[in-house]
């Protein structure tokens, strides 16, 4: 597991990568940041029936994921738990608070907004190598 954080950028060019975020401001910088570094953005969606929807439809082709925990009242964990069952890494990118976190998703990655993108990079990449 690297550090460098253009090594960071490279293990991420040409993955399959949903972005699941119902603010449409913050959807279009993220999947913005990962595009420019050559990653294949799915979605971005901002909801939780959209998002299943994808993960049941994409199956072995979502490389990672990244999920803001609120979407419009409706906490995001049924897509997580579907990730998990799938084995698909991700990150929480959100505001809240480690404490307002269910605590079944207490040892999953988050990136607290506002979204420092070399942060997100370094997430995605670290869930990334941690799942193989």
């Amino acid at each position: 597991m690297t550090t460098d954080p253009v090594e960071m950028e490279r293990r991420l060019h040409g993955k399959r990568l949903l972005v699941v975020e119902d603010e449409y401001m913050i959807a279009l910088d993220i999947a913005g940041t990962l595009e420019s570094l050559g990653v294949q953005v799915v979605g971005p969606v901002g909801s939780v029936r959209e998002a299943l929807a994808i993960v049941n439809r994409e199956e072995e082709r979502l490389d990672a994921a990244v999920l803001d925990i609120n979407l419009r009242g409706e906490r995001v964990y049924a897509v997580a738990d579907a990730l998990l069952a799938r084995h698909v890494p991700f990150i929480f990118a959100t505001g809240y608070a480690e404490l307002l976190l269910d605590k079944a998703y207490m040892r999953i990655p988050r990136c607290e907004k506002p979204i420092d993108k070399r942060e997100l990079i370094r997430q995605l990449a670290t869930a990334m190598d941690q799942a193989h």
